[in-house]
């Protein structure tokens, strides 16, 4: 009996799993005006999710931030926020999901008076949030 085939697929669902749930290092640039503190006093950054642009004309993208529904980002929108100083949850679903795709979650650090920009993209058939540099203008998606 050939083991290798199970041992192949096992150790392939492993990866998989550690790859979805990998933590992201963003890179931060400093923030030349907004808000750098919560009403309340605490320090805050900002958080910019934009789409790739081949993402897709008829899908949108589901964002969670400390499994909390944040927004619905459509086609040539975005979503913009700010969040408290500390460590917070992204997580991110193509709808609709037709195919049952698992959401996309990953980790980031906020840090007083930095700018976060992930951009939400597709590897293979999976969504992705990449880091990014670069902010293209859309319009503010709906905030919930």
């Amino acid at each position: 009996m050939n083991v290798f085939p199970k041992l192949f697929f096992s150790a392939a669902a492993v990866f998989a799993v550690l790859v979805s749930a990998t933590d992201t290092v963003a890179t931060a640039t400093p923030s030349h005006g907004g808000p750098t503190t919560s009403s309340s006093g605490h320090p805050t950054g900002r958080l910019i999710v934009q789409r790739a642009p081949n993402f897709g004309t008829d899908l949108s993208i589901r964002l969670l931030i400390d499994g909390k529904k944040v927004a619905d980002i459509p086609r040539n929108q975005h979503y913009g926020g700010v969040l408290a100083a500390g460590r917070h949850v992204l997580t991110a679903l193509a709808l609709p999901n037709t195919q049952s795709r698992r959401p996309t979650t990953i980790g980031v650090t906020i840090k007083s008076r930095q700018v976060y920009i992930f951009t939400a993209t597709w590897e293979g058939d999976r969504l992705a949030l990449r880091s990014s540099n670069f902010y293209m203008p859309t319009v503010r998606a709906n905030v919930r």
